[in-house]
C-alpha cells in the first residue's frame, strides 16, 4: 500500500543510493519506487541517520540522479503465491518471464519471513528416494533435510540437480521449485524447454535472478523462492522439492552488496555478515506438522577448495553432502561423486536399516583399500599384488562401474537411455559384486546400467555375437 512519505535521492554510487527523507524514515527492508514512472527499484537496508537511509537497487539505476524523487511504497518486496503460480516462471519482483499469458490478480506474501518455531517442527526422519544409485546407497537425502552438490566448474552440479528434478517430480506427487541464482539466460531456457519436454511443469515453478541482473536481485532471489515454498507446505500441506542452482552466487552477490555498502571484507573477501545472511535463508527449509521443504542445493566450491569459508558456512546447515570429483569426471565416471568424501547424516542403522547401514560400510571400505593401492598398481602393476588385494581392487573396480548411470536429462548427448533404479535394486547389486558373484564377467559389462541383472544380459548378448563370428 502507498504511503504520501516521500523522499529525495542525495547520492547514486552504482547499485548503491542514499535517500533523504524529511518525515520518517522508512524500517529495514522497506521497498522504495524512483525514476521514471516509479521504475527503479530499491530497497532499505541501513538507517544513516535521522533523515538518510542507504539503499540498494534490485534494477538497474541508468537514469537515476540527485535530486529526483522517491516514493516510500510503506512494505517490503513481495512474491506470488497460490496454485496459479504453478509451471510459471518468474522475476524476483513476481514478474512472469515465459512470454505466456500474464497471471490473474494473486496473493502476494512478503519474501523476509521467520523460520518455523521448533514447536513446529517434525523430528522423524525420513529417506528421500532419488532413484539415483550412488546416492541412495551412500549418501541418502532426509526427507525435510537440506543436501549439498559441491563441486568445481564443470564437474556436472546441474545436470544432477535437473535428473532430480526429472526423477522426483515424475515419482513424488509433491511440488518442485527450481530457483536459479546467477544463472546464465542459457540454463533458463534449456531447463525450462526439458521440464515441459518431460511432462513434470505442471508440478513445477522456476524463479530466476540472472547473472547480469544488480546483486540485489540475485540476493533476494532465494527469499522470494522460499516464499513460495512455504506456501505450498503450510497452505497447502504438500511436500516441497526445493532446488537451488547455486547457493554460492547467494552468498557472492551478498559479498558484492556488503562492499558496495561500504563494509570491512572478512577472510577473503567475503562480507562480516556471511553466517547470518546464509542463516536466514537455510534455516526457512524444514519439516513442520504441515508438510516438508526438502532442498538440494548446488555449491560452486571456488578453486576445488573445501577450505573457502563459502563452503564451510554452507557445510554446517546440510544434512547430506555430496561432492563431486573433477577426476572420476576425466575417468568418465557418471555422476562423478566421490563416494569417500561425501557423506549423510542420513547413513546410520536405525534410519536406513541394519543391512543398508553393513552394506555402505563394506563399499566404502572396499574403494578406500582401492584408493591406497593405486600407487601400487601405478609403480609395480596389478601383478606384484597378493591374490587378496587383486580380488579387493576387482570388486572395488566393478563396484565404481555400477554406480555409475544413464541419465534421462542427458539422453540427447549421450545416445543411452535414461535409468532410475530403486534402492532394493541398487542394494541387491553391490551385495551380489561384493560377493564376487560377477567376478569372471567384464568391468565394461557393468558401465552405464540401470540394475545389475542388465550386466548378465549384456554378457549374454556379447557372446552371443562371438559366437557368431566365430562360425
Amino acid at each position: 500500500m502507498e504511503t504520501s512519505n516521500c523522499g529525495v535521492v542525495v547520492l547514486v554510487r552504482g547499485s548503491v543510493v542514499d535517500v533523504r527523507f524529511e518525515t520518517h524514515l522508512p524500517p529495514i527492508y522497506t521497498v522504495l519506487h524512483a525514476g521514471p514512472q516509479g521504475k527503479i527499484i530499491i530497497e532499505v537496508l541501513s538507517q544513516l541517520d535521522a533523515q538518510r537511509v542507504r539503499c540498494i537497487a534490485l534494477t538497474a539505476t541508468g537514469g537515476l540522479a540527485r535530486g529526483m524523487r522517491v516514493e516510500d511504497t510503506g512494505g517490503t518486496l513481495k512474491a506470488p503465491v497460490g496454485k496459479e503460480i504453478l509451471s510459471r516462471m518468474f522475476d524476483v519482483f513476481g514478474n512472469t518471464i515465459d512470454r505466456l499469458e500474464p497471471l490473474p490478480a494473486m496473493q502476494w506474501r512478503s519474501v523476509h519471513q521467520d523460520p518455523p518455531p521448533l514447536a513446529r517442527r517434525s523430528t522423524k526422519s525420513e529417506i528421500f528416494e532419488t532413484g539415483i544409485k550412488v546416492i541412495d546407497i551412500l549418501t541418502p537425502l532426509e526427507r525435510g533435510g537440506k543436501a549439498g552438490l559441491f563441486g568445481g566448474a564443470g564437474v556436472g552440479k546441474t545436470v544432477l540437480l535437473t535428473e532430480m528434478i526429472h526423477n522426483m517430480v515424475g515419482s513424488q506427487k509433491g511440488v518442485s521449485i527450481f530457483c536459479g541464482i546467477g544463472e546464465r539466460c542459457r540454463e533458463g531456457q534449456e531447463l525450462y524447454h526439458d521440464m515441459k519436454e518431460a511432462g513434470v511443469l505442471e508440478n513445477m515453478v522456476m524463479v530466476f535472478g540472472q547473472m547480469n541482473e544488480p546483486p540485489g536481485a540475485r540476493f533476494r532471489v532465494g527469499h522470494a523462492a522460499l516464499t513460495m515454498a512455504e506456501y505450498f507446505r503450510d497452505d497447502e500441506h504438500r511436500d516441497v522439492l526445493l532446488l537451488i542452482d547455486n547457493i554460492f552466487r547467494f552468498i557472492q552477490a551478498g559479498a558484492e552488496i556488503s562492499g558496495l555498502m561500504g563494509q570491512m571484507p572478512s577472510r577473503l573477501g567475503y562480507q562480516p555478515t556471511m553466517g547470518t545472511e546464509l542463516s536466514r535463508l537455510e534455516e526457512r527449509i524444514a519439516n513442520t506438522d504441515s508438510g516438508a521443504i526438502t532442498s538440494i542445493q548446488a555449491v560452486y566450491v571456488p578453486a576445488d577448495d573445501f577450505t573457502d569459508p563459502a563452503a564451510v558456512h554452507t557445510f554446517s546447515h546440510l544434512s547430506a553432502s555430496i561432492v563431486l570429483s573433477r577426476q572420476r569426471t576425466a575417468e568418465g565416471l557418471f555422476p562423478a561423486i566421490n563416494p569417500l568424501e561425501s557423506s549423510s547424516r542420513m547413513a546410520a542403522p536405525g534410519i536406513v536399516g541394519q543391512r543398508h547401514y553393513a552394506l555402505a560400510q563394506e563399499i566404502r571400505q572396499t574403494l578406500a583399500e582401492y584408493g591406497q593401492l593405486k600407487d601400487i598398481i601405478a609403480m609395480l602393476g596389478l601383478e606384484q599384488l597378493s591374490p587378496h588385494d587383486r580380488d579387493v581392487v576387482g570388486r572395488a573396480r566393478r563396484l565404481e562401474r555400477f554406480l555409475t548411470q544413464p541419465f534421462f536429462t542427458t539422453e540427447q548427448f549421450t545416445g543411452l537411455t535414461g535409468k532410475s533404479v530403486s534402492l532394493e535394486d541398487a542394494l541387491d547389486g553391490c551385495e551380489r559384486i561384493l560377493k564376487d558373484e560377477f567376478k569372471d564377467i567384464p568391468e565394461s559389462a557393468l558401465y552405464m546400467i540401470g540394475t545389475i541383472d542388465e550386466a548378465k544380459l549384456l554378457q549374454k548378448g556379447t557372446e552371443n555375437v562371438i559366437r557368431v563370428h566365430a562360425a
